[in-house]
Parts: structure tokens; C-alpha cells; sequence
């Protein structure tokens, strides 16, 4: 007998639906330097993106890394990328070389994710303009400051007419390499405008510290505002709030002080790396790593929707 044909209680339960797996969006991670190997292994721990191209300088030993990790790798920067024919392009090269890599894939239909403090792009953080890179391609990230400093900065500006933002960054030397010690200037500039769009403030300033002390500090970013019409417990809970949003793609974030003194308000944020290979006190490459690996999954649920 046809077991087609043979009538049963299994016969009569609805058909199993076949499951559908959404294909994964490629990527490719320009530079391979800490950030980028960071980068890379976390994307190839999602579940929406592609284990990336990763394209650095020929022999490097961050490209060899990468190649241990599965990673195709190359030495010729865009020009590979461009031929891989990828989705998503993370820059995580220098901010000079960024307005090149820009010109090359404006044309195409590609998300780039800038990593440099090259203030090109809709400058974004994920837990406070994240939806405005639904409608942008190339998206900036600001720096590792920003990303620590804007969500916090946003609670105060909603509860408060800010008039002078101040953050001072410290960061571990053995977490800062080359293109982030040359991109110093570049990355005061890019903060300090970022700050100022977002707060609204008169003035802005930004400092930053590389530290070689030992034990290696974690990255810290201490704030200091000056405001009129300080709201404090509506303060207060924005930035608690803001704190667990950041939370749930960077668990090392913390808000670990905020005082309101007069018109003075002052916070301190500290960010530990918990993942991969880094050590605990990169912070500054977990805060952005993670957040834009955050815009790159959401801009995949689009995709797939």
C-alpha cells in the first residue's frame, strides 16, 4: 500500500510549515587594527550579518588574525571591498582616508558605518537617534567619547537648558592605536560638534587623555554641564534610563556618578569590555564596536522586513 494513501492522527495535524533562514548580510571591515579585528570577530558572531572581508595593510598582523578567525582578508583596502560586492561597509581606517571610501560607494547600495572621527554622515548614537539610520546609508559614529557621552548628554538636555557641556575622556594607552593617536585633533573636533548639536549648548569642550599607567585605567569620560531650569529627578531618571538602554548591547557601560550642585551638573561614565579578545579596560573599542555592529542588525531586520 502507498504510504501516501494510509490514513493516520498524524495524517489529520496541520503540515509542518517550511522554515525559512533570511540569508545573512555580507560585510567588510576596513582597517585591521584592534577596532577592526574587534569588529570583525563580532560580526561573526551575529546572526543577521556575514562573517566580513577584512581589508588592511599587506602584512599585517592584523590580517592574519583575521584569516585565523575564517575571515576572507585582503591588502587592498576599497578596491576590494568594492569588489566583493558586500551590504554593509564598517570604516574603521582613518579619518583622512574616510571621505575617499565615501566617494566610492556613494553610488552603490551599501551601508556605511563610519568608525573615524571624520564627522562625515549622519551622525548617530544607537539609544538616541538610532532610528535616523533607517533613512541614512552613511551613518557616523562620532568616536568612542561620543558613543560613552551622548546618551547621558541627552537625558541632561531633555531635563535642562544646557549652556557649556565639558567631557574629559581618559583612556588606556595599550587600547589607542596609530590611526586613533593621529586622528587626536579630528577626534576633539567631531566630539565637541557632536555635543553641541545634541545639547544645544553655547560652548563645548572636549579633552582627552591617553594613559600609560599600569594597572591599565578603564575607559572613563567625566562630564560637566552648566545649566538653568534643571529639572533633578527627571534628570535623575533619563539618565538611569539612558544607562540601561546602552546596557543592552554594551553590558561594561556604567553611569558610576551623577551630582547636581546649582547650575553645575557632573557624571562619570566608565565602560568595561566583558567579550572576545579584548581586555577589560578597552572600553573606548567595546562602547563603539558594539554599538555599530547594534545599527548594522537593525538595518538587516529592515532588509528582511
Amino acid at each position: 500500500m502507498r504510504s501516501d494513501l494510509v490514513v493516520s492522527s498524524a495524517a489529520l495535524a496541520p503540515p509542518l510549515q517550511e522554515v525559512r533562514v533570511a540569508p545573512k548580510l555580507r560585510t567588510a571591515v576596513l582597517g585591521a587594527g584592534m577596532l577592526g579585528i574587534d569588529l570583525a570577530e563580532r560580526l561573526a558572531a551575529s546572526d543577521s550579518l556575514a562573517v566580513p572581508l577584512v581589508a588592511g595593510r599587506e602584512g599585517s598582523t592584523g590580517l592574519r588574525l583575521a584569516g585565523r578567525m575564517g575571515c576572507a582578508t585582503s591588502s587592498q583596502g576599497i578596491r576590494a571591498v568594492l569588489e566583493a560586492g558586500v551590504d554593509v561597509v564598517f570604516d574603521a581606517s582613518s579619518a583622512d582616508a574616510h571621505p575617499a571610501h565615501w566617494a566610492e560607494l556613494a553610488s552603490r547600495d551599501v551601508l556605511l558605518i563610519d568608525l573615524t572621527p571624520s564627522s562625515g554622515g549622519q551622525m548617530v548614537a544607537p539609544t538616541v537617534n538610532g532610528h535616523r539610520a533607517e533613512s541614512h546609508r552613511h551613518l557616523s559614529l562620532v568616536s568612542c567619547g561620543g558613543q560613552a557621552v551622548l546618551p547621558v548628554l541627552d537625558a541632561v538636555a531633555k531635563h535642562s537648558t544646557v549652556v557649556y557641556a565639558e567631557v574629559a575622556t581618559t583612556v588606556a594607552s595599550a587600547s589607542v592605536g596609530p590611526a586613533t593617536r593621529n586622528n587626536l585633533d579630528e577626534y576633539v573636533e567631531t566630539t565637541e560638534y557632536a555635543i553641541g548639536r545634541l545639547t544645544g549648548a553655547d560652548a563645548t569642550k572636549v579633552l582627552a587623555t591617553i594613559s600609560p599607567a599600569l594597572p591599565a585605567p578603564a575607559f572613563r569620560a567625566q562630564i560637566t554641564v552648566i545649566a538653568d531650569r534643571i529639572d533633578h529627578d527627571a534628570l535623575t531618571a533619563g539618565a538611569a534610563a539612558a544607562t540601561c538602554a546602552v546596557r543592552e548591547f554594551a553590558p561594561g557601560y556604567e553611569l558610576t556618578a551623577l551630582r547636581v550642585q546649582g547650575r553645575q551638573i557632573t557624571a562619570t561614565v566608565t565602560v568595561t569590555a566583558r567579550g572576545g579578545r579584548l581586555s577589560a579596560f578597552a572600553g573606548n573599542v567595546e562602547i563603539i564596536n558594539a554599538a555599530a555592529v547594534t545599527l548594522a542588525e537593525r538595518y538587516a531586520s529592515t532588509r528582511r522586513a
